[in-house]
């Protein structure tokens, strides 16, 4: 870990948000961020590169005091995106892909 003075009154939230917001919620309230820093902060904080190691589904965010839930992190992410958990899972369809065997195609042409 830095040193680094981690004052919020001295620090730009855009690039040290977690002396600034404690969870995705506070994130997505936020009124002093655009849709954009706001997908930029969430989307860092739900990278491998914070993940606990013996637990992925957390994030140890350097500067805050806890951990997050990494379903929080993508919950806000996906009410950002203004996707609801409601959605009707995807439909099946399409032509079911067979892999083709290479010695079928010559016992075919020898039949």
């Amino acid at each position: 870990m830095t040193n680094a003075n981690t004052n919020p009154g001295t620090l730009n939230p855009l690039f040290h948000p977690a002396a600034h917001y404690e969870s995705p919620a506070d994130v997505l309230n936020a009124p002093e961020l655009s849709s954009p820093e706001k997908r930029i902060i969430l989307s860092s904080w739900a990278s491998d590169m914070y993940a606990v190691e013996s637990c992925p589904a957390l994030r140890e965010i350097p500067g805050m005091s806890h951990t997050v839930r990494l379903a929080d992190i993508l919950a806000a992410l996906r009410k950002l995106d203004g996707d609801n958990d409601n959605d009707d899972p995807p439909r099946g369809g399409g032509v079911p892909m067979r892999l083709r065997r290479p010695w079928a195609a010559a016992e075919e042409r020898a039949a």
